[in-house]
């Protein structure tokens, strides 16, 4: 959506899809770089601009891309209509520029789709109880189209990016990176809340609690893209789905911390009373009643941490607050990591083969995460994404992988390959089965909820 030529061929790509039969409801994002171009115009008024004020700056940029929208629909012989946020509904709460939404309303849309038009929605934006425009912050149209899906009982609800689908990692960082066919919602929770840029996880998540099935496909090719859906039968041997990594993390260490009952109950409620998200969290063994608290944010949220922390530190009897902004992250994420164990030593043994040291550690049932300095992010996401053969057909690779020296993991007698080649051709006909029935579900109804986004801008994520 930069620019009138990619609006004319998102209008092309909406038309096509009408004439396959399917009733759409399009959510669109703001054009190009209006978003930031909105933020500087504001900081020149006002270097710390009100959050309403804001709201009712920013949500201008999605009313301009959705009546542009369904112009370029209408000169090519199609009827659309385009809304606002609260025109069709969309309730928030009161929390300005990060608000979330606490109902849908769909009478609008629906009379809309019942006299045969093409509905555009205004993604990002909503109105309170209290009848204020509000925002909903970091990846809010791809929320809102999530939501419209779920409210209308949607079959689907299809993403079009600039990337062919979920990549097993950032193809800018290795271009063999393959586009995975099928992945299931907490997967890719864990992608979108550990550094992916594909999806944001407020709408996974918002997916997965109304079984909304998502697909993502490129707006650029006419490829199948990825489905996300709950896990299925045989979607469980695969061991790493995908690898992604995060460079914008800070690390915050409260020395001299006494050890005592209550202490990190007071200090981590004093960053969530500030509205601040925490994410790994390390406590030192404890020497003579005295340990260190080490734990990371948000590097854009680390001025703030900091002000906040030192109040609390204070008040329980810390002796400091040390901070290093030069640490990133790389996490691998599988639900495979359930059912087969040596996944974190090989992850370990590829970081220290790369010579790249760990200075955090992280863990769930379906991810690893390893906090090291931002300097070797880049060499981390190689070195994991070969060791784990992700450039592969997903097949699983099973343990005499995982415990394989580095360099040595594809050795072995002529025999042992035959009898791995026919389990590899039976797990891949596993998946393929698995991604089928996925997106034979998906396609058993014709209504469709979409998210047009733009194909190019550094603007922030809506």
């Amino acid at each position: 959506m930069a620019n009138p030529d990619r609006i004319k061929a998102v209008a092309d790509g909406i038309i096509a899809r009408r004439k396959e039969g399917h009733q759409l409801v399009v959510v669109v994002s703001a054009m190009g770089d209006a978003t930031d171009d909105l933020i500087a115009l504001a900081k020149q008024v006002n270097a710390k601009p009100d959050p309403r004020e804001m709201d009712m700056l920013l949500a201008t940029g999605e009313q301009q891309a959705i009546a542009l929208t369904a112009m370029a629909i209408k000169a090519k012989g199609c009827d659309a209509v385009s809304f606002t946020g609260p025109q069709v509904g969309i309730i928030t709460d009161s929390r300005h520029t990060k608000a979330r939404i606490i109902g849908v309303r769909t009478a609008r849309i629906r009379k809309a789709l019942a006299a045969g038009r093409i509905v555009i929605v205004a993604g990002f934006q909503g109105e309170s109880k209290g009848e204020e425009i509000t925002t909903l912050g970091r990846g809010g149209s791809d929320l809102t189209a999530v939501a419209l899906a779920a409210a209308l009982k949607a079959e689907a609800c299809e993403f079009y990016k600039d990337v062919r689908g979920i990549m097993t990692t950032d193809p800018r960082i290795v271009p063999e990176a393959r586009s995975l066919p099928v992945i299931t919602y907490d997967e890719m929770l864990e992608m979108a809340s550990l550094g992916s840029q594909v999806l944001n996880a407020r709408s996974v998540e918002y997916a997965k609690r109304f079984r909304v099935p998502l697909v993502v496909k490129s707006s650029l090719e006419d490829v199948k893209g990825t489905i996300i859906v709950s896990e299925e039968e045989g979607m469980e041997k695969v061991l790493v789905r995908g690898i992604t990594y995060a460079k914008n993390e800070a690390k915050v260490t409260v020395l001299g911390v006494p050890d005592k009952p209550g202490i990190a109950a007071e200090l981590f409620r004093t960053l969530a009373a500030a509205d601040l998200n925490v994410d790994v969290i390390i406590q030192d063994v404890s020497e003579s009643g005295i340990t260190n608290i080490t734990f990371t944010v948000g590097r854009d949220e680390l001025a703030r941490t900091l002000e906040v922390v030192k109040g609390a530190a204070a008040r329980i009897g810390a002796e400091d607050v040390q901070s290093d902004e030069n640490v990133g992250k790389v996490s691998i994420i599988g639900i495979g990591m359930r059912s087969h164990s040596g996944v974190a030593a090989a992850m370990f043994e590829a970081l220290a083969h790369a010579g790249i040291n760990i200075e955090m550690i992280s863990t769930s049932e379906i991810k690893i995460s390893c906090v090291i300095d931002r300097a070797r992010v880049v060499d981390a996401v190689k070195a994991l994404h070969h060791r784990f053969r992700l450039e592969e057909d997903q097949v699983e690779l099973g343990k005499p992988f995982l415990l394989a020296p580095e360099g040595q993991e594809r050795r072995g007698g002529g025999r042992k390959r035959k009898s791995m080649a026919r389990k590899s051709t039976a797990r891949k006909s596993t998946a393929r089965k698995a991604s089928k029935r996925s997106r034979n579900r998906a396609r058993k109804r014709s209504f469709r909820v979409g998210s047009a986004r733009r194909s190019r801008g550094r603007g922030r994520k809506r």
